[in-house]
């Protein structure tokens, strides 16, 4: 089954001081954030990322294996996000 990343939204903050913070947002259920740092040691400066945080509902208490997929496709998300940039056209979803 091809991972779905039309469900999935990076967002990223700078921060004084500090480097940028990388939020990946599944939209769609089972809604859920993951906050990821570029690997710095990776030889294209991003890597995987290093997951720093994940926010799940808590309806995922004690199942975790189930939705184990979807942080591996999330990470993926991250990682292949930092390729070549395509039209807006093409990435826009929400029809804003």
């Amino acid at each position: 089954m091809p991972i779905n990343f039309s469900h999935f939204l990076r967002i990223e903050r700078d921060a004084a001081g500090t480097e940028s913070v990388h939020t990946v947002v599944h939209t769609h259920d089972p809604k859920f954030t993951m906050e990821f740092a570029p690997d710095r040691e990776a030889p294209n400066k991003v890597g995987r990322g290093v997951i720093k945080r994940v926010c799940v509902p808590n309806s995922w208490a004690g199942d975790y294996g189930r939705y184990a997929k979807f942080m591996t496709e999330a990470q993926e998300f991250f990682t292949r996000s930092f390729g070549e940039p395509v039209e807006k056209s093409v990435t826009r979803r929400f029809g804003v």
